[in-house]
């Protein structure tokens, strides 16, 4: 078996003395692991770094074996973030999450591509943290738990639409929600269209919304939880001031 093709480093664990094992987010072939021979050594560790896109080919003697990966690099992404701690915490929670929620070899291009454009958003923080909020939506709707806010689960209007039920994922209008507001998830604008401009509490307001469908209809009917990495880009974001 073997395929060959680009993928981003999710993570890397030792293996032996010498050796790692990576896994990558690749566009064909998912959250894909595989055993890299001299992983550990001074000439391999700058290119296996979480956030690096590398060209891999994989190979094993039958589908199901773990395999072993030759990889060079294609673009260090990694780099350019290391004197940059919250753009760290960025990349170590969307890395971290990606490996938890993605099934395993599993293709999911959309997740994929979207993961590359908030890598390559990542040196700008007055842009990444929309666009990591708005990846955690789109991995929930790639993997079947999409938010709906197409229009108000109670009215069915189109416009004004300010919160989404925590037990639909719909959108709830302003109109609508006053009776409840105890009850539901506030909608910052900005994840309603690409023209809305991300304000005051916006983030913080997203990753509160994403968080909640990603822990309770994703991870925790396999008995997981959102990483500690995503905590801590919580912590980093609100000492910014940023959330």
């Amino acid at each position: 078996m073997e395929w060959t093709g680009s993928g981003v480093v999710l993570a890397v664990r030792a293996h032996g003395e010498t050796s790692a094992i990576i896994e990558l987010l690749t566009r064909d072939q998912g959250r894909h692991a595989g055993l890299v021979r001299g992983g550990r050594g001074r000439a391999m560790r700058p290119l296996l770094q979480p956030g690096n896109l590398l060209r891999a080919t994989w190979r094993a003697r039958l589908e199901e074996h773990l395999g072993h990966f030759t990889v060079e690099a294609e673009e260090l992404l990694a780099g350019p973030l290391m004197d940059d701690a919250l753009a760290l915490a960025g990349l170590n929670a969307a890395c971290a999450l990606a490996c938890l929620a993605l099934p395993e070899r599993e293709p999911h291009p959309r997740v994929h591509d979207a993961f590359l454009v908030f890598l390559r958003a990542l040196e700008d923080p007055d842009l990444w943290p929309a666009i990591y909020v708005r990846w955690e939506k789109g991995l929930l709707a790639d993997l079947g738990y999409g938010i709906d806010l197409s229009r108000c689960t109670v009215t069915g209007a189109r416009d004004d639409l300010t919160h989404v039920s925590p037990r639909s994922g719909r959108a709830v209008s302003r109109e609508a929600a006053q009776p409840y507001l105890d009850k539901l998830l506030p909608l910052p604008p900005f994840l309603l269209g690409a023209q809305a401009g991300v304000g005051p509490g916006d983030v913080g307001a997203g990753l509160a919304l994403t968080g909640y469908f990603l822990e309770r209809r994703v991870l925790w009917p396999h008995d997981r939880r959102l990483p500690d990495a995503r905590a801590r880009l919580l912590e980093r974001l609100q000492a910014a001031g940023r959330l």
